[in-house]
């Protein structure tokens, strides 16, 4: 077969010649996007069935009629209504918190001027360095004398802001918000409150964006921390998961059923959080 080069394009700013993606591009991008809905698929193809098509020697690659049935097993199994609840609520508020706090520290350490910024930005830093594994039983200590043993604000609270979203957002924010921005914005007599709202938020949209989906990903995908915290009748996805595996006989279709359910949110979460790092980042190109 024979591929033709499709022409080139000239670029607005140096004039020079732009390549246009030929079929091998497409042809690779095709292959990449199979490979990553490939687990996807096979995930609701079991969970369509029953375990015993995992022992036939070609399993079928079409969905079979089994996966409601499954579903219904799910909620029967575990309490998977207040699970996905508990997930919701503590992955939103940590991800709300986080994208926040660490946007409102980011433009401070990058932005602002005071005694101790840069030491204490890298006193943030070195927390990085501390296996969380470490803090585990301090924290379930803390929690039982805060009296939140077994409820959502054990898993909240320690999560509410983390040093990585605030080493992420203060290094968009040096390059994405000049200081001539704050002081036009200073002299037209904005606090700077109104400074971090109208003028960092703004500019740092797509960096805020990623980092909400990043953390609402792991947060929904925790599973050791509120496995301590929580108890079975109080649990989060995940918790509730491992319940549905925790037989001597693992029903593979019951367990890829629930795992199908848990990964719609956070597909839906990737979908509405990917169109706005887009648009902020199409924006930033036009500007400039």
């Amino acid at each position: 077969m024979t591929v033709f080069p499709l022409p080139l394009r000239r670029s607005r700013r140096d004039g020079g010649p732009v390549g246009r993606a030929n079929v091998w591009v497409y042809g690779l991008l095709i292959a990449f996007v199979l490979g990553s809905i490939f687990p996807f698929y096979w995930s609701f193809l079991v969970a369509s069935r029953d375990s015993s098509m995992l022992t036939e020697a070609v399993p079928p690659l079409l969905p079979g009629g089994n996966f409601f049935d499954n579903v219904a097993r799910v909620f029967d199994t575990v309490p998977f209504w207040r699970a996905l609840g508990n997930s919701f609520l503590v992955a939103g508020s940590v991800t709300v918190s986080t994208v926040l706090f660490s946007t409102l520290a980011g433009f401070a350490f990058a932005k602002l001027r005071f005694r101790g910024r840069n030491a204490l930005f890298v006193l943030v830093i070195a927390t990085l360095a501390v296996p969380t594994q470490l803090g585990i039983i301090p924290l379930y200590m803390a929690m039982a004398e805060l009296g939140w043993a077994n409820q959502l604000q054990a898993v909240i609270v320690p999560n509410l802001v983390t040093a990585i979203g605030v080493f992420w957002m203060r290094q968009y924010t040096v390059e994405a918000v000049p200081y001539e921005l704050i002081e036009a914005a200073r002299v037209d007599g904005c606090s700077m409150i109104r400074v971090f709202w109208h003028v960092c938020l703004p500019a740092v949209r797509p960096a805020a964006a990623f980092l909400g989906m990043f953390t609402f990903m792991m947060s929904w995908n925790d599973f050791m921390w509120p496995l301590i915290a929580l108890n079975a009748d109080n649990p989060t996805v995940q918790v509730a998961l491992e319940k549905l595996q925790s037989g001597h006989y693992i029903d593979y279709s019951l367990v890829l059923a629930g795992t199908t359910l848990a990964t719609i949110p956070i597909l839906i979460v990737f979908v509405i959080l990917g169109k706005q790092i887009v648009a902020g980042i199409m924006q930033g190109a036009v500007k400039g």
